[in-house]
């Protein structure tokens, strides 16, 4: 199976300004996401949605990447939302924590992907490693 290309598509109507990331986010592909929101940012807008339904993929470079956006994104008085989580982005942000800083009062509630189960993540694919005594 070959993954699909990434793309950071830009869309900016009036005052509201999407950035849709489809693909994996990776340490290839996670400076498109600061140059996409760097775009947007230009055109001035208020409110700025980072929509992840097409991410099937987030490492800890895409995650680094998205939280950068999000500083960039509040640094310029832009609200900043994130919608689409699907189910391993949505797993990596809850592991880390990084789920309740993308749910901050000022950003506003991440909506996650229908996958998800209404937010409820899947269970985790193979145990947790045994602890050490």
């Amino acid at each position: 199976m070959t993954a699909r290309a990434f793309e950071a598509r830009i869309t900016v109507h009036a005052s509201s300004a999407r950035v849709s990331l489809v693909g994996e986010l990776d340490l290839d592909t996670a400076p498109h996401v600061p140059e996409a929101v760097a775009a947007c940012l230009e055109e001035r807008p208020k409110r700025l949605c980072l929509d992840l339904t097409g991410v099937s993929f987030c490492d800890c470079a895409g995650l680094n990447a998205l939280l950068t956006a999000r500083i960039s994104v509040l640094q310029g008085g832009v609200d900043f939302v994130v919608e689409g989580l699907g189910p391993q982005p949505a797993r990596l942000l809850a592991l880390v924590g990084a789920d309740a800083v993308l749910a901050d009062d000022r950003v506003g509630p991440a909506r996650r992907h229908p996958a998800t189960d209404e937010g409820k993540l899947p269970p985790p694919t193979s145990p947790p490693p045994p602890r050490l005594a």
